[in-house]
């Protein structure tokens, strides 16, 4: 049985995007809200994080900045681009249909 922090594949990108749609955040961060946004339902670990976001740059949905972090590191602020505006308002779509075709099966009226 799947456990309720294991994600539905493709999720991770769209959380992504939604959360560095709020406003630029470094790696740590980013997973910290997705955790915190989710009630500690979701929690996203550096060997899912790190390569989703070089993902989400290579595919320039994402562009990162070297800048110093909360605790005055050099760590890599990334930030959405036009493209990843558009990518996130698709993804989003996408999922709602998505959970509400899964919602019909799981919850039949």
């Amino acid at each position: 049985m799947s456990k309720p922090t294991d994600l539905v594949q493709g999720t991770l990108d769209l959380l992504i995007l939604r959360v560095i749609a709020l406003e630029p955040m470094h790696g740590w961060a980013i997973a910290q809200r997705i955790r915190l946004m989710s009630n500690d339902e979701l929690r996203v670990g550096q060997g899912s994080l790190y390569p989703a976001l070089h993902k989400l740059e290579q595919q320039a949905w994402i562009e990162a900045e070297w800048r110093p972090s909360e605790n005055n590191r050099r760590a890599k602020y990334y930030k959405l681009t036009r493209a990843g505006r558009k990518a996130l308002a698709t993804e989003t779509a996408q999922w709602e249909r998505l959970s509400t075709a899964i919602s019909l099966v799981v919850r039949p009226t």
